[in-house]
């Protein structure tokens, strides 16, 4: 056997623990700006914790704009009047504001601050990203208000094209926030299926990214013990939203799913992403519709390594304990068994089909997914058949 190659990067500075945010000023600091711009949602941006953020921003004398104008899954208008808004502000950084939504918008309207070619032109494909120009990138400060997407620690936002109702990922490595404050005190008024649909995320993170065929063992391990994060403490955070322990480890979690998947995602987030493009639903929860049905579909690739994967979690029975387990965290939970449960039937699954293959997380699946594939797991997922 030949030694194996591959490419790995760890480099998030995160300022993580309780009451942490009061740090915010020296992390834009650090991360060289003076006039920061809070990125955040419209439902954050009427609530205390954001009028304290900036309230702590003014008082350390980094004078903070505001921009909220950002949809649940963002869309490229976002973008583009977040830039408006850096612009007329004279902002210089931005400081990502709450959950995956507003952490990928307000990275990318960052990361095009000063580009002069299209936001299109540096999806993430090939070596797409060489076309930036690096010295356009304004520094990002990340601030999740949520335990799940993970875009705190990442180098990308999803974006949807309008014209087409597709995501795009938009990559660059200087998108990498310069810091990230995890502060789970964030986190504590999160409802439960907010919490639910956010941690099955960083469950499903750290689920693909254990599956996928490539070689990091890094990432593997960090997403073993992710998951084990999960099993314990996301029932907990569920049951009881002020549990800071929980709250805290769930955090720890998401960061650590979207640090291992760099090694890749694969058919979950693939078959997601065109339903929430659209239909506009939450990310984290329909990921966990439909993680069952790719688990069954990639049995025979990942037996072993799941196998593995139930011992270390404690679970008796392989695969199929795994499997139960996975069924029976989602029951608790809340979480449809089917596309029915988000209000979604067969009207746009040739459409949906067709999206699947093409998005870029299609390419981590252990078993490959074709257009006829990815039909037969929307309608397994319609139906329930498990």
């Amino acid at each position: 056997m030949t030694s194996p190659r591959s490419n790995w990067n760890y480099p998030t500075a995160i300022r993580f623990g309780a009451g942490r945010i009061a740090e915010l000023p020296d992390a834009c600091r650090d991360a060289g700006m003076t006039r920061p711009l809070l990125v955040t949602d419209p439902f954050l941006a009427t609530q205390a914790m954001t009028g304290r953020a900036i309230a702590i921003l003014n008082e350390a004398g980094l004078p903070a704009g505001l921009f909220a104008d950002i949809k649940p899954n963002p869309v490229e208008t976002n973008v583009y009047r977040g830039l408006e808004a850096l612009r007329f502000g004279g902002h210089d950084g931005v400081v990502a504001f709450g959950g995956g939504s507003a952490l990928d918008a307000g990275k990318v309207v960052a990361f095009m601050a000063g580009q002069t070619r299209p936001m299109w032109d540096f999806e993430d494909i090939g070596d797409w990203y060489t076309r930036a120009d690096p010295k356009g990138i304004a520094p990002i400060v990340a601030v999740p208000t949520t335990a799940g997407t993970g875009s705190e620690v990442g180098r990308a936002g999803v974006i949807t094209q309008e014209a087409t109702h597709t995501k795009k990922v938009i990559f660059h490595p200087l998108m990498m926030p310069k810091v990230t404050i995890c502060d789970p005190e964030l986190t504590v008024g999160m409802p439960p299926h907010i919490t639910a649909g956010t941690g099955l995320d960083a469950l499903a993170h750290c689920l693909e990214a254990y599956c996928a065929p490539s070689y990091h063992p890094m990432a593997e391990g960090m997403a073993v013990e992710g998951m084990r994060l999960v099993k314990e403490y996301l029932p907990r955070a569920y049951r009881e939203g002020a549990d800071i322990e929980a709250r805290a480890q769930m955090m720890s979690a998401a960061a650590m799913g979207a640090t291992a998947f760099q090694k890749g995602l694969g058919a979950i987030h693939a078959l997601s992403h065109p339903v929430g493009a659209l239909y506009d639903t939450h990310h984290g929860l329909t990921n966990a519709v439909f993680m069952p049905y790719v688990l069954i579909y990639n049995r025979s690739a990942i037996e072993t390594k799941i196998e593995r994967l139930a011992a270390y979690l404690g679970l008796t029975g392989r695969f199929d304990a795994f499997l139960e387990w996975v069924l029976g965290l989602r029951r608790d939970l809340g979480v449809p068994h089917t596309l029915e449960g988000l209000k979604i039937g067969p009207e746009r699954f040739d459409e949906m089909s067709a999206m699947a293959p093409e998005d870029p997380t299609a390419g981590g699946n252990p078993v490959p997914i074709t257009r006829d594939t990815a039909r037969h797991l929307y309608e397994e997922a319609l139906a329930g058949r498990i």
